[in-house]
C-alpha cells in the first residue's frame, strides 16, 4: 500500500486536501493530511520560534508513524521546503517526493527566496525589520526551478535579509484578503465557494519558518520525484526542455530518469480547483509514471543552433554590453536595437548578443543599410526587469551618440519576454523612436511571475500612448497558451483605442522559431518583419 503525505503551502493547513484525500482513500491509498505548527487548527501553537525546523519536525515525526512500506510525500508551494527537509533526515522511508506546482529550493536557500511578488517580499523583509533583528535568509530574487517563473520557484541568488520575528504577535504574516490570492498564484479554476473556505480558514504563517534558510545534507538527492506543473499559473514542460536546452547546468538535473513530470491544466491550487485530475496523476506519479525529458536535450541548446536565413558576415564593433553591426554606408545610419528575453542566469555564456539568432539579426539589417544593435542586458530573474530596463535605455543612448548612427532614426525590436520591456517606450516614445517591433514576445506578465503592480505591461501602456508609434508585432502558431492570450489582450487593447499594429504571423510557428524551426515560411516572415521596420525607419 502507498502512504501519501500531503503537505500545504502558506497560511493553509490539512483542510485544503479534504477533497483529494478522500478521492486517495477510494483508490485504497493511505492519506495523511499534514497541518504544520501554528496552521489550521493548530495555529494556536504557534509563537516565534515557530520556524522551517519546527514544520521539518513536524514531518519527520509523520513519517516515523506511518507503517505503509512506500511513502509519497507532497510539497505544494512553501510545502516544498520542509518536505525536503523531512526526506533528507528519513530518505529511506520515501519512495517519491513530489512538487506541486513548486520548484526545487537548494541548501541554504529560505522560502522567502523563492517569492517572486515584488510587493509581497517588500512587505515580509519590512515586518521582520521592524520585529527584531533579521537571522533569516536573503530576500529572494530568483528565477523558476522548473519554468523561470512561478510564486514558489526561484533559484536565484538572495541579497536582503531576512529577520526572525522576537515577540508578541508578530510572529506571523497575516494571511492575504479575499482579492489578494492572485499575488501568491493562479486562482483559476477555484469554484467561489472553495475560494472563500480559502479565505476564510487561511491562518497567519510563522515568518521565521519563511526566513529561516532549509538545510541539506544530500541524503535525499537520489530519491525519485516528480513535478505536477500548473499551467494556468505559468508552468508547462516545454518550457522546462526549453531551460534545460539552455544549457544552465542547474537545470540539468532535470532530465534524469528518476524525474517525471505531469500537467494540470488549472491554478496554483489543484486541490480545490482540479481535485479528481490531481488525484489520478499522484497515484500515476507513485508508480514512477510521467513524462521524462530527453536527456540529451542540454547537448543540442536550440537557441544557438544557425540563424534560418544565410545573412553574410559584417563588420562588428563591441563596447561594453553593446555590439554594433555596421553597414557598408557613408553618413550616419539608422538603427536597429533588439533586446533580448530571459530571464537567463547571470554566467551563462555565450551571452545573447552572440548567439546566432540575434547575430543573425544585427547581420541582416547591417546588409540592408542600418546599424543593427545586439545588447546584454541583466534580467536574470523575475525581479530585474527595473535593472534591464535601465540597461536598454543605455545601450540606447550609447547608440544615438555614436557618430555612425543617426540618432533621430531608431527602433527596438523585443523578443519573449523582453516584450515587458517595451512598455515604457510605448507609453511614451521619444521623437526620434520610430517603431517598434516584437517577436513572439509576452506582452502582460504571467499569472506567476509576481508582477501584479509593475509599469512592465505593454497592453496597459497602449492607454497611455502619447502618439501612435508604429508597432510590428510577429506572431507565432505554436505559441504557449498563455504567452497567446497575452498577444491577443494587447491586440485587442489596440483596437479599443485605435491603435493599428502590424501583425506578421509564422504558420506552425514555434517560439524561437529563427532556430528552433527555420521555414520557408518562418524565412518569408523575417524578411517581412525586417522590411516593414526598416520602412518605418526611412519615412
Amino acid at each position: 500500500m502507498t502512504a501519501f503525505i500531503l503537505v500545504s503551502g502558506t497560511y493553509t493547513g490539512g483542510w485544503v486536501w479534504r477533497e483529494l484525500a478522500g478521492l486517495l482513500r477510494e483508490s485504497g491509498a493511505e492519506v495523511h493530511p499534514a497541518t504544520l505548527t501554528g496552521l489550521g487548527d493548530r495555529r494556536h501553537l504557534a509563537g516565534p520560534g515557530t520556524d522551517l525546523e519546527t514544520h521539518i519536525q513536524d514531518l519527520v515525526e509523520l513519517i516515523d508513524h506511518v507503517d505503509a512500506p512506500d511513502v509519497v510525500i507532497v510539497g505544494h508551494d512553501y510545502g516544498i521546503h520542509p518536505v525536503l527537509g523531512a526526506a533528507d533526515r528519513r530518505a529511506d522511508r520515501i519512495a517519491r517526493i513530489v512538487h506541486l506546482d513548486t520548484g526545487i529550493p537548494r541548501d541554504g536557500e529560505p522560502a522567502l527566496h523563492l517569492v517572486t511578488d515584488q510587493k509581497v517580499r517588500e512587505l515580509l523583509l519590512a515586518e521582520a525589520d521592524t520585529a527584531g533583528e533579521g537571522t533569516g535568509g536573503g530576500a529572494g530574487t530568483g528565477s523558476g526551478s522548473w519554468t523561470g517563473t512561478g510564486s514558489w520557484t526561484g533559484t536565484g541568488t538572495g541579497t536582503g535579509t531576512g529577520g526572525e520575528t522576537r515577540g508578541g504577535a508578530d510572529w506571523g504574516v497575516p494571511p492575504p484578503a479575499a482579492g489578494d490570492w492572485p499575488r501568491w498564484g493562479s486562482i483559476a479554476g477555484i469554484p467561489d465557494d472553495a475560494l472563500a473556505r480559502l479565505t476564510r480558514l487561511a491562518s497567519p504563517h510563522p515568518r521565521a519558518a519563511l526566513t529561516q534558510p532549509l538545510h541539506l545534507t544530500g541524503a535525499a538527492a537520489e530519491l525519485p520525484a516528480t513535478g505536477v506543473l500548473c499551467t494556468g499559473n505559468g508552468s508547462r514542460i516545454a518550457t522546462v526542455e526549453a531551460f534545460v536546452r539552455l544549457g544552465d547546468p542547474r537545470f540539468q538535473e532535470l532530465a534524469d530518469r528518476r524525474m517525471t513530470f505531469f500537467e494540470l491544466d488549472t491554478g496554483h491550487w489543484p486541490m480545490l480547483s482540479a481535485p479528481d485530475e490531481l488525484a489520478a496523476v499522484l497515484l500515476k506519479a507513485a508508480t514512477g509514471d510521467g513524462y521524462r525529458l530527453d536527456p540529451s536535450a542540454g547537448e543540442r541548446p536550440t537557441h544557438l543552433r544557425p540563424f534560418l536565413l544565410d545573412v553574410p558576415e559584417r563588420p562588428r564593433e563591441r563596447v561594453g554590453h553593446v555590439d554594433l553591426h555596421l553597414p557598408e554606408a557613408d553618413g550616419p545610419r539608422p538603427a536597429v536595437v533588439f533586446v533580448h528575453g530571459g530571464p537567463l542566469p547571470a554566467g551563462l555564456t555565450p551571452t545573447p548578443r552572440d548567439w546566432p539568432v540575434y547575430v543573425g539579426y544585427g547581420r541582416y539589417v547591417a546588409g540592408l543599410g542600418a546599424v543593427g544593435v545586439t545588447i546584454d542586458h541583466r534580467l536574470h530573474t523575475l525581479a530585474d526587469y527595473e535593472r534591464a530596463a535601465e540597461d536598454v535605455a543605455a545601450a540606447v543612448e550609447l547608440v544615438r551618440a555614436d557618430p555612425r548612427v543617426d540618432p533621430d532614426r531608431v527602433a527596438l525590436w523585443f523578443f519573449s519576454a523582453g516584450g515587458l520591456i517595451s512598455a515604457d517606450w510605448i507609453a511614451e516614445p521619444p521623437p526620434w523612436l520610430r517603431c517598434v517591433a516584437a517577436s513572439y514576445p509576452i506582452l502582460a506578465p504571467l499569472p506567476n511571475w509576481g508582477l501584479t503592480d509593475t509599469r512592465f505591461r505593454p497592453v496597459s501602456a497602449l492607454s497611455a500612448a502619447g502618439r501612435n508609434l508604429p508597432i510590428v508585432l510577429t506572431r507565432v502558431e505554436r505559441e504557449r497558451v498563455e504567452i497567446a492570450a497575452t498577444v491577443e489582450e494587447f491586440l485587442v487593447a489596440a483596437r479599443t483605442h485605435g491603435r493599428d499594429i502590424e501583425v506578421i504571423d509564422v504558420p506552425e510557428g514555434l517560439h524561437g522559431f529563427e532556430t528552433a524551426g527555420p521555414t520557408d515560411g518562418a524565412r518569408q516572415a523575417v524578411r517581412e518583419a525586417v522590411r516593414s521596420v526598416l520602412t518605418h525607419l526611412k519615412a
